[in-house]
């Protein structure tokens, strides 16, 4: 089962920074090009950080008013966070401004890690790298929401295909998948309650899946035996090994 891959909805013609791009610069890519964030890069185009319209806002935020009497000390200083704010309100470098290291993900990565990724950093887009980990292209979380656009019926082809065919070995009209608005529904007698549960693990993982309905049944149930008495055949032991 093959997920799309990063590198098919990435944007490949990256607005970028080098360590010494000067700070304005730096908010004239941002505005000219309307993102909200680049990376830098150094000379041999290897990622080195990522600046955001946070980060502009930091140098704002932290500039004192022409009348505002300067603080000789301040608490925060003392934690990295507060350290890291101080360094940015001095920026005048894209190399001062920057957040590193930077989150980064690789063109052969699934759309699924990517997301995963931006999720779980609370990032809106990823710096994309090929092999030799240089920079080839940029991924947004509009980009990844392009999985969620393919046709009910492509998702459906891929369900009998790669599920029910070729893990699971059923003829395609074994089971009934119908697809809705991504919804997945799965009907129909299997032999064995564990490849019930390869069928709709399977179906949740494939590309533009919103959900799965289980309405499947089973004649026998397997799931007190151990893997090696289960007796799948193709490829199914192997994913029962992975529930």
């Amino acid at each position: 089962m093959k997920h799309n891959k990063v590198g098919s909805v990435m944007t490949t013609e990256v607005v970028r920074a080098e360590y010494g791009t000067p700070f304005k610069e730096v908010a004239v890519l941002l505005s000219d090009h309307r993102i909200s964030g680049l990376p830098v890069v150094d000379d041999d185009e290897k990622v080195i950080g990522v600046i955001s319209e946070t980060d502009l806002m930091v140098r704002q935020a932290e500039t004192p008013g022409p009348y505002e009497p300067k603080k000789r000390f301040r608490f925060d200083r003392l934690t990295r966070v507060g350290r890291e704010r101080a360094v940015k309100a001095r920026a005048r470098t894209a190399g001062q401004l920057m957040t590193q290291p930077p989150v980064t993900v690789h063109a052969d990565d699934s759309i699924v890690e990517a997301a995963r990724t931006m999720a779980q950093h609370h990032i809106e887009r990823l710096p994309v790298l090929d092999e030799e980990h240089r920079l080839v292209g940029i991924v947004t979380r509009r980009d990844l929401l392009q999985v969620f656009l393919r046709p009910d019926a492509e998702i459906r082809a891929e369900v009998v295909d790669q599920v029910l065919v070729r893990a699971l070995w059923l003829p395609p009209r074994s089971i009934a998948v119908t697809v809705t608005e991504g919804v997945v529904t799965l009907m129909g007698p299997m032999e064995r309650k564990s490849e019930t549960e390869i069928a709709v693990s399977m179906t949740r993982q494939i590309d533009g899946v919103v959900a799965v309905v289980d309405r499947l049944t089973h004649r026998l149930d397997d799931s007190h035996l151990r893997p090696d008495e289960q007796a799948l055949r193709g490829i199914a032991d192997d994913w029962l090994r992975k529930l």
